[in-house]
């Protein structure tokens, strides 16, 4: 189950908010329901200029959302770009190069019995949709659905984190600008003001976060069966089996893990070393953070910080967790987990450097729950059978990944375990796959998103069916039923 770090914001079981709360989420829902109703947001033209519009503000304030990523989060700029603003963008031009096809009618066959007949589908927007971002990634993961929403021909309330504030408030202030302000509306605030939006009436929840608040979301919306995405977390997995390239699987891995100073959903959680990998590995692992961060990753540029005190904090115990017993610079210590490298942290910067801890205990609080910043356990394991046993005794994760030359150790992978995806090779670049959906399964997860994708969750799927009257076969199946009816439906349907 996720924990609190990937929460965006999380609301009261029953309503407690404040009179001003009210008044601030109340009109801006019923603006967009009422806008929805006139039919404004209906237009293939309208839905593309929204979407263009999006992509120019995310060009032209690209350095004002690095900046602010960058203050809440400690993002380098380049990364800022690739994770989050250029992501959208592709998201964007993907989602305008095909929305006309996506949205066609599409013919269904009709029964030789209803002949003459013509059936198609056809989508229609659900309505006024509800959008809560969490802080890890407050640009993409508002976004990014956002584009979903605007592209079905939807009204969006966005609920940005207000652990992100730098954020938020950018978000707050060039969204209503660049988009219909009848049409998009951004909602700041914590607690009270998410716990309100709750109460209001949407078509669509998209909740991003942890699985204890995805229970208060989901809940809230069961009281109007208003339909629900759930976009959760887990911890993700990695097998390495032996014969893998070592050296290449630990570069990916700790780009994978490290970006965003490990706290991303689909971020490698730990790592299940088949056989004999792990000592080699381990030293690939401590290679690669060198190269990548630097001997001093605290003054590398590169590398993020954690969000928070309290996420620090916990992160902190964690680590004091695991390092219970364990001994320094590759030494084993009494509780059996080593520290290959990292450990070193500062609360007044909220740096945490990128860890690896080896020969973890399963049962050890680091593998209880997802980490979500820069720690990396790694677990020896006999054989492949162990590790699918490993990862099918736990929750779905939103992901799972494996490094292996076996064509049949990708198929066992394949058919053996359950998770939101499976990737070979790589972390992560799953989610820059247009046509794959993300999203996870059990608890990391419900519903999917991200292209075409997107499109079937902001949608309604309509069944249209239109027979002609002139011509009426169907008076065989009218009452009264006489013996030979009753033969000719026994026999024809």
């Amino acid at each position: 189950m996720t924990p609190t770090p990937h929460t965006a914001t999380t609301p009261h079981t029953a309503t407690t908010t404040a009179a001003d709360t009210t008044a601030t989420t109340t009109p801006a829902v019923a603006r967009l329901r009422t806008a929805f109703a006139t039919g404004r947001t209906r237009p293939l033209a309208w839905r593309k200029a929204q979407l263009r519009s999006l992509r120019d503000l995310l060009t032209t304030h690209r350095a004002d959302f690095a900046a602010a990523l960058h203050t809440d989060l400690g993002k380098n700029a380049t990364e800022a770009h690739v994770t989050e603003t250029g992501f959208v963008v592709n998201e964007i031009d993907h989602t305008l190069r095909h929305l006309r096809r996506w949205l066609r009618p599409r013919r269904v066959p009709v029964p030789v019995s209803l002949a003459p007949a013509r059936a198609r589908t056809v989508r229609e927007p659900l309505g006024t949709v509800l959008i809560i971002s969490p802080w890890n990634y407050p640009v993409m993961l508002a976004l990014a659905p956002l584009v979903g929403a605007l592209a079905a021909g939807n009204c969006a309330v966005i609920k940005p984190s207000e652990l992100a504030p730098a954020t938020s408030a950018l978000l707050a202030d060039l969204l209503p600008r660049a988009l219909d302000p009848e049409a998009v509306a951004v909602v700041e605030g914590g607690v009270p003001e998410t716990t309100d939006l709750l109460e209001q009436p949407f078509d669509h929840i998209f909740y991003t976060g942890n699985g204890t608040v995805g229970r208060i979301v989901m809940a809230a919306a069961a009281r109007r069966l208003t339909p629900v995405t759930l976009e959760l977390g887990g911890k993700s997995p990695v097998v390495v089996e032996p014969g893998a390239d070592l050296r290449a699987a630990a570069r990916r891995i700790v780009w994978g893990k490290f970006m965003n100073a490990g706290q991303s959903c689909t971020a490698p959680d730990y790592v299940l070393a088949i056989g004999d990998t792990a000592p080699a590995l381990e030293r690939h692992l401590t290679t690669a953070i060198q190269e990548m961060y630097g001997p001093d990753p605290a003054a590398s540029a590169d590398y993020g910080r954690i969000v928070n005190d309290r996420h620090f904090d916990r992160l902190l115990t964690l680590l004091d967790g695991a390092e219970h017993g364990a001994g320094h610079g590759g030494e084993q210590g009494t509780g059996g987990t080593r520290l290959v490298t990292g450990g070193a942290h500062d609360r007044t910067t909220r740096y945490l450097a990128p860890t690896v801890l080896a020969d973890v205990d399963p049962d050890a609080p680091v593998m209880r729950e997802e980490i979500f910043g820069p720690l990396l356990p790694i677990v020896r394991v006999p054989d492949l059978d162990a590790a699918i046993a490993f990862i099918t005794a736990r929750d779905k994760p939103l992901a799972l990944y494996g490094f292996t030359a076996s064509r049949q150790a990708k198929q066992r992978l394949a058919a053996e375990t359950s998770s939101g995806a499976l990737a070979f090779g790589i972390p992560n670049a799953h989610l820059t796959v247009p046509g794959l959906p993300f999203g996870g399964v059990g608890e990391s997860g419900l519903g999917r998103y991200h292209g075409a994708h997107s499109i079937d969750t902001f949608s309604h799927t309509k069944a249209v069916l239109d027979k002609p009257l002139l011509l009426d076969p169907l008076r065989a199946v009218y009452p009264p039923y006489t013996p030979a009816k009753s033969r000719l439906l026994r026999r024809f349907l």
